[in-house]
């Protein structure tokens, strides 16, 4: 089986949830599997100074790991603009004759890659994972109106509302565009069950869109922090430092704290690049006004223990509905409950009062009151931490694309007896794990 897996970008450049979970699974399908492949990110002059003479750069030491510089893309219709760019890129997805095509994204790549790998590699069966709304949603793909409020998918009224400057003409082009790319499609995956259901609710076909939850590696845990006053009253923030993930909500929160006069801390940890000087300044203020909030920078994957060991609780203040966000398992991981908004795909990961605690999503005033419980409450942070399930690991969430692919490739008859098959073996594994 040889396997090419497309992302937005590569985690040695922007370490997002999508690039760290995308060549995770490319990773572990290659070296515990022995499945062939290549790791192709797209990324544009922000991650990387184009060469000349070829669009493709190593990505680092790894030969199955590389880049392909591509500019010119329009974000509303998620086109590649870049006509001469997708003429190279056919020849090389030709070149490498791979079984199947795995997109973990399309930021970059553009809906006319879908067509082009079609095109190029007929046999091929391509698969697209939704790690966001980007195909239903033209604001960023994160189902926030303009006022910040939270959407509950697209329609023609509301969409214009967001985009007042263009026709519903441009809407509507939008909409058949994206349907008729991955109208090519063989199989669509979603982390969560919420981002499926937004799919389905905006008129997607449900049987096109299986769910298959993400995994993360195994690792072991940060020891927990000593606490000699009995005090849970250390809070960590992880995440790239932007809007959408809340760091504005976070220390609004802990200012409150603090004139409150509740003891805690609040440590942010996650870079700045890219975002406008607008957000900048009004971040900068708003530290300043939080005196117990400190923000520590950007991290690496071999940072995340020694920065866990430091909190008792991991703090996820997104203002958009997420999906299934990797901070949540590395929190559970590292046996530490999670306090996080109370809708979408955080509320579906963080069980309320088992594994962690939740609020009014965007509310400060409500995440200080949440904060200030879980700092003050006798016995709080051990019973929700006893509550955490272990995570689920990267090598089982390889087997089961392993497995998917398999089924994607196999003639119709067996395909067509693996999928009766399926629903027997589901209810036995169950059944399995009852009798455990």
């Amino acid at each position: 089986m040889r396997l090419l897996v497309l992302c937005h970008n590569h985690p040695d450049l922007q370490p997002g949830g999508t690039e760290v979970v995308a060549r995770g699974l490319f990773r572990e399908l290659r070296d515990r599997h022995g499945v062939e492949g290549l790791f192709l990110g797209a990324v544009t002059g922000q991650h990387r100074e184009r060469r000349p003479g070829t669009l493709f750069q190593a990505a680092g030491r790894q030969a199955d790991e590389m880049l392909v510089w591509l500019s010119h893309f329009d974000r509303f219709h998620l086109a590649q603009l870049d006509t001469w760019g997708l003429q190279e890129l056919g020849p090389f997805v030709a070149g490498f004759q791979p079984d199947v095509i795995h997109f973990h994204h399309l930021l970059y790549f553009g809906l006319e890659t879908l067509d082009l790998v079609r095109r190029v590699a007929p046999k091929a069966r391509i698969v697209v994972t939704l790690h966001d709304f980007f195909a239903i949603c033209p604001q960023e793909g994160q189902l926030l109106t303009v006022d910040g409020r939270l959407c509950m998918g697209p329609s023609p009224d509301g969409c214009r509302r967001c985009f007042p400057g263009r026709g519903g003409t441009d809407l509507v082009l939008r909409d058949l565009g994206v349907r008729g790319a991955f109208a090519g499609v063989d199989l669509i995956l979603s982390p969560s069950d919420f981002l499926r259901d937004r799919f389905i609710e905006a008129g997607w076909d449900p049987a096109r869109i299986e769910v298959l939850r993400n995994g993360i590696a195994l690792g072991t845990p940060a020891p927990h922090r000593l606490a000699p006053d009995g005090r849970r009253d250390r809070f960590g923030f992880f995440g790239h430092i932007n809007r959408f993930k809340g760091s504005m909500v976070a220390i609004g929160a802990s200012a409150r704290l603090t004139k409150q006069g509740v003891t805690h801390d609040l440590a942010l940890h996650g870079g700045t690049a890219w975002q406008p000087d607008e957000f900048l300044a009004e971040f900068r203020t708003a530290l300043e006004a939080a005196p117990d909030a400190r923000h520590h920078g950007l991290y690496t994957a071999r940072d995340m223990p020694a920065r866990m060991a430091a909190v008792d609780w991991v703090v996820m203040p997104s203002i958009w509905w997420e999906n299934a966000p990797l901070v949540v398992m590395e929190a559970f991981r590292h046996g530490r409950p999670v306090i996080c908004g109370n809708v979408g795909g955080m509320a579906e990961a963080v069980r309320d009062g088992v594994d962690g605690l939740h609020f009014p999503i965007g509310d400060s005033t409500g995440l200080a009151a949440v904060m200030r419980r879980a700092a003050e409450e006798p016995g709080l942070w051990d019973k929700l931490a006893a509550g955490i399930r272990p995570p689920r690991l990267i090598d089982q969430a390889a087997a089961e694309h392993l497995a998917l692919y398999r089924r994607l490739l196999a003639p119709p008859a067996a395909a067509q007896q693996e999928e009766a098959e399926a629903p027997r073996r589901k209810a036995g594994g169950k059944a399995l794990v009852r009798a455990g």
